[in-house]
């Protein structure tokens, strides 16, 4: 019996390594394919993973060959989380004090002013629509969906300033802003989410509503900050690139795996967000570390198979299940509508407010549109409600569309801003720097 169970979880391994190993050979051959025809890499590796996923490749039922079910797809979550944390300590170093300096006051004003006035456009229009006909859906899955609205994937947004190597103050704010929206959106659904249950069930907890939100973030926040300095006196050990690597990609695995750890006290329901711990501690180790510069870049190669895998897993996710219900197609259809509006309207109004300049202004709204796993995790979280299974079928369908299309859109608005370079044309810049490095290696020597 032992022996049968041990072959079985050979074969299991087997089959995993396998399928990963086909995820990322046919995402990199997809977004090979995207390039000649203009389409950014993030979007070719979900493409790829909805190939490869149950509802296409998968439905010939063989394995290895493609992902057979959606719960088979949910086994390799641990891929997904510590993408995403690798993901967020990149971001964090957005966050270095010279640009805090230029822009932290502006990120801040719209990171807030642009989520918030996102919720406040669904909540109208999706109440408006329980309003005309109360069966559709809800007045809590209404303003618990409005909140959701406020959440962007800073996924594929970093991914895409990466591939095409953006830069310039759009690319800036829109980084810091994308990584703003993440305790925004935290505050944003906790309290929605308490008024939703309080609707249904008769009765409010400030505790829920109030307390759990600004706790986690606080909990993150000292994590973080906890974890980015630790890094940097570790670091200070070694003097190897190499290990020094190693050893912050040892800290992201550390920093994710304890924010995965949940507990109570006194009544309390205690947390972290993982994408925001993470990012406070790429945020501390790049202002207090002098080499950290060095220790990003080389951390963010490391992980370039790590991303794709990310991104191929979160295509397989994509269910296509819900496109043949027309119940979510129509609240779909108005969500993506009106978050789109919100997004668009509250980032121009906010920087209008904040007088940015005119190309962010224009063109920040159209990099804000993507949306993935802080909005599916929301929907998961709301289940509980009398139509939850609604709200996370609309949230499916807005991640299958917005995913598709958002890295595209992004992309779009960084080249008219001038903040992307016209493919065929050389960058001196790069040429430049090549050249510096080059040097430096002959000094080294």
């Amino acid at each position: 019996m032992d022996g049968r169970s041990a072959m079985k979880g050979v074969f299991f391994m087997e089959h995993i390594l396998i399928s990963l190993a086909l995820s990322l050979v046919a995402g990199l051959l997809m977004s090979r394919l995207a390039k000649k025809i203009g389409l950014p890499a993030v979007t070719a590796y979900l493409i790829s993973g909805l190939l490869l996923g149950p509802f296409v490749i998968g439905r010939l039922g063989i394995e290895g060959i493609g992902f057979l079910t959606l719960d088979e797809v949910s086994g390799f979550d641990i891929i997904t989380k510590t993408a995403l944390g690798f993901i967020a300590f990149a971001i964090g170093n957005e966050f270095r004090l010279t640009d805090l300096k230029k822009m932290g006051k502006q990120a801040i004003i719209v990171g807030i002013f642009q989520a918030v006035i996102t919720t406040i456009v669904v909540d109208v229009a999706l109440v408006a629509l329980h309003m005309i006909a109360p069966s559709v859906i809800s007045v809590s899955s209404a303003i618990t969906l409005g909140s959701i609205a406020a959440a962007t994937a800073p996924a594929a947004t970093l991914m895409v300033v990466k591939q095409y190597k953006a830069e310039g103050p759009l690319t800036k704010l829109l980084l810091m802003v994308v990584a703003i929206d993440d305790a925004v959106g935290l505050i944003l659904f906790s309290v929605s989410f308490g008024i939703a249950n309080a609707l249904e069930q008769g009765t409010i907890s400030v505790t829920s509503v109030v307390v759990e939100p600004i706790l986690e973030i606080l909990l993150s926040l000292v994590l973080g900050v906890v974890a980015g300095l630790l890094l940097n006196q570790v670091e200070r050990l070694f003097h190897s690139n190499s290990k020094r690597m190693s050893l912050a990609a040892a800290f992201v695995l550390l920093v994710v795996g304890v924010s995965m750890i949940e507990f109570e006290v006194g009544g309390v329901n205690c947390g972290f967000s993982l994408l925001l711990v993470c990012m406070i501690t790429g945020t501390v180790f790049c202002n207090v570390n002098e080499a950290s510069e060095d220790v990003m870049d080389r951390v963010d190669s490391w992980t370039a198979p790590l991303n794709v895998l990310f991104f191929v897993l979160s295509g397989a996710e994509l269910n296509l299940s819900i496109l043949s219900n027309p119940l979510v197609l129509l609240i779909g259809i108005v969500y993506i509508i009106f978050r789109s509006l919100g997004k668009i309207s509250g980032a121009y109004i906010s920087c209008k407010a904040t007088s940015c300049a005119p190309s962010i202004t224009k063109h920040l709204g159209i990099t804000l549109l993507p949306q993935a796993g802080v909005a599916l995790g929301m929907a998961l979280t709301a289940a509980n409600l009398s139509d939850g299974p609604v709200v996370r079928n609309v949230v499916l369908f807005s991640v299958l569309v917005y995913e598709l299309i958002g890295p595209t859109l992004t992309k779009m608005a960084l080249l008219a801003a001038g903040e992307i370079r016209p493919e065929g044309r050389k960058d001196s810049r790069n040429v430049n720097e090549g050249g510096n490095q080059i040097e430096q290696v002959r000094k080294d020597k």
